[in-house]
């Protein structure tokens, strides 16, 4: 695994540290990555047609099912060491996260200040008035084609997942909080993103910019390692424990 010694020598020194994650943070965990075409969650299906606003407005019944039964896999997966070694930081430096990811591994595993820019598999909200829903939602205990979406008390409309779809922007008190935490930090770890998704993926630019040490976390090369001031190369499980002070 190269990169530890030095990765862990800055991990020593940072006494304030931004960790940005993206979908191979949770893959150890068996979380599906996006881009993994062989899974339950993505097998056969195809992720345009359910992550956009206007397959939501054509056919909102089988995204809903589909976003229940990824909720409830979800559920059933656990944090993994990678995770479980970020909680750990918070021990002996502040330590934020930012993540691309819509499960909830991070605060699971005892991240308390966890900002999600692509929304999360476990909150609701109304498709026309944006009011968070807090009515009960029964998870599938398998998949199903189609479910009716609850409806919001507000206004009678419905229900949707609160992720965030092809089309809509990213929430915006949350993009501003994640380039707050880029520019404040004394350390950046970036752990298991390929760089490809923006406008996310030039949050880690900000810290570069101000000559912020960047540690990558990653199996194989990204877009990203340039910008690193070390790689370290394994996955979040493999990886992070070994550089947690």
């Amino acid at each position: 695994m190269n990169g530890v010694d030095q990765a862990k020598d800055l991990a020593a020194q940072a006494r304030r540290v931004e960790v940005f994650t993206g979908a191979g943070m949770s893959a150890d965990s068996g979380i599906a990555t996006y881009r993994d075409a062989q899974t339950g969650v993505w097998e056969n299906v195809d992720p345009q047609a359910m992550a956009s606003i206007d397959a939501w407005a054509r056919d909102p019944e089988p995204m809903w099912a589909w976003y229940l039964w990824r909720a409830e896999l979800v559920r059933r997966a656990e944090p993994n060491a990678g995770h479980r070694a970020i909680a750990q930081w918070t021990k002996n430096a502040h330590v934020t996260v930012t993540t691309q990811n819509i499960d909830d591994l991070h605060e699971r595993a005892g991240s308390e200040d966890v900002v999600h820019l692509h929304g999360s598999l476990f909150d609701f909200r109304c498709a026309i008035c944006s009011r968070p829903y807090k009515g009960q939602i029964d998870l599938p205990s398998e998949p199903v084609e189609s479910m009716s979406p609850p409806h919001c008390p507000l206004c009678d409309n419905l229900i949707r997942p609160g992720v965030v779809w092809f089309g809509e922007g990213l929430p915006q008190r949350e993009w501003e909080e994640a380039e707050k935490r880029m520019m404040e930090a004394d350390l950046v770890v970036i752990v298991g993103t390929s760089g490809v998704v923006y406008p996310a993926a030039g949050l880690p630019m900000v810290a570069h910019q101000l000559g912020i040490p960047i540690i990558e976390v990653t199996p194989q090369r990204t877009d990203l390692s340039t910008i690193a001031s070390v790689v370290v190369e394994g996955t979040a499980a493999e990886a992070l424990p070994l550089l947690v002070p």
